[in-house]
């Protein structure tokens, strides 16, 4: 019985790309000159390796009179082209330093070929990263690469660090008010004006989302052109460089610029920031009652936000559309509507409510899931009292009676509609016949 053939092994074909360098121009006229000689070498090579399906790519990747220390060579940046369009397997050369004499440009370009799929062999130094031992040598390289970078990284941040100890502008965008000539922080009086008034202006109203507002009223933007925000005005309020400081890793150094605020209004500013915003934002909200906050809605489903603002003494409250705050005036049909105006709007239409017979019935009717002995008449004289104290209670109490009764208030170019909470209701009428029952034991 004779065996069956055996089935020959299919082996891949691997695209092998010669790349050769000369540091000098000298003898590169000859006819047979180094370049020649080094890609007569790879070729050899990979002849001998014709069977692990290794085959020669024509093109010649040569770089003549340029050195290894710069990865901006011709011959080399079309091998990475080719590499990138996946027309290369192997990189053949004669010696690691013709294709780069940096470690860290040796190691960009590893990248680039692990990237591709693509290996790296050096003929006259068994150096292969198709196989294990190579990839080990190439490792151990890399690792001398990463640690050559690292060694150039701390001399670069101690350089800055002394720089910034010495009080030096090193570079980057310039803090808001400031100009950059010849390396050197200079003031900039046209946007230092701006600082200086948002420094006093928080002082008087201690809210950075207040202060936002204002801001973006007057006109004042990044100097690209952005909207400043409440994130953006508390790195500034946090800047040291405003004091005339330079800062490095949260050590503060007299800097060689000058000073925008004085020391008093920073400190005064920097009294006001230690408190917790929670607590800044409550006293804020009680010198500023709100009775809408969270309730009123814009024509687009944007929830509009308190706002106020004092001119000579005297306040002055609004309701702002979220779009226009994120977006800017114009981007909402109905932006901005006076608190007053708004608030009695809605108190009016509640009187109003309470007085239909459906709303008094219905308030009856979820009252009794509650309280089975709770007339429609006691619904309705609940209801009904309220009218006339409503003006002799306290703000806080009829913010507390709004937020109960009220889900939700649509406000549109034609008008305003409002949603009411039947459970809410319902626990007034019960709370308010309590309050009468203790008044008349």
């Amino acid at each position: 019985m004779t065996k069956p053939p055996e089935k020959s092994k299919v082996v891949r074909k691997l695209r092998c790309a010669v790349y050769a360098r000369k540091s000098s121009e000298e003898g590169l006229e000859q006819e047979f000159n180094s370049l020649h000689a080094q890609r007569e070498a790879c070729e050899a090579y990979i002849a001998s390796q014709r069977s692990e399906g290794w085959v020669l790519v024509r093109d010649h990747y040569d770089d003549g009179g340029i050195s290894g220390g710069t990865l901006e060579r011709p011959g080399l940046k079309r091998l990475l082209g080719d590499i990138e369009d996946g027309l290369v397997d192997v990189v053949v050369v004669y010696k690691i330093d013709r294709l780069s004499r940096s470690l860290a440009d040796f190691a960009k370009l590893v990248e680039v070929f692990d990237r591709n799929g693509v290996t790296f062999v050096s003929v006259t130094q068994s150096f292969n990263t198709t196989t294990s031992m190579g990839r080990l040598t190439l490792n151990i390289l890399l690792s001398f690469a990463q640690f050559e970078r690292e060694v150039t990284a701390e001399r670069i941040r101690d350089k800055v660090a002394a720089s910034r100890r010495k009080g030096m502008w090193m570079g980057g965008v310039p803090p808001y008010g400031y100009r950059v000539e010849n390396r050197k922080l200079l003031v900039d009086e046209e946007t230092a004006e701006h600082v200086r008034w948002i420094f006093t202006r928080f002082l008087e109203i201690g809210s950075c989302t207040e202060l936002a507002r204002e801001v973006g009223a007057r006109g004042i933007s990044t100097p690209r052109g952005n909207r400043i925000d409440k994130k953006y005005l508390y790195r500034m309020l946090g800047n040291r460089a405003y004091i005339g400081e330079a800062v490095h890793k949260g050590d503060s150094y007299p800097g060689e610029h000058d000073a925008i605020i004085d020391r008093e209004v920073w400190d005064k500013v920097h009294a006001i920031l230690q408190e917790s915003p929670r607590k800044r934002a409550a006293r804020t909200r009680a010198d500023t009652p709100a009775l809408l906050k969270g309730l009123l809605f814009g024509p687009d489903g944007a929830a509009f936000s308190p706002t106020h603002t004092r001119k000579r003494g005297r306040l002055y409250r609004y309701y702002v559309s979220q779009t226009v705050l994120k977006h800017g005036a114009g981007s909402c049909p109905v932006g901005r509507v006076p608190a007053g105006e708004i608030e009695a709007a809605v108190i009016d239409q509640l009187r109003a409510v309470f007085r239909q017979p459906e709303i008094v019935a219905g308030t009856w009717k979820a009252a009794r899931i509650q309280d089975e002995e709770i007339t429609e008449a006691d619904a309705r004289a609940a209801l009904q009292q309220l009218d006339p104290l409503w003006d002799e209670l306290f703000p806080a109490e009829q913010a507390r009676i709004v937020q109960l009764l009220v889900e939700r208030v649509d406000i549109g170019i034609d008008g305003l509609s409002v949603r009411l909470r039947m459970n809410g209701l319902d626990g007034l009428a019960r709370e308010m016949q309590a309050d009468a029952l203790e008044k008349a034991a």
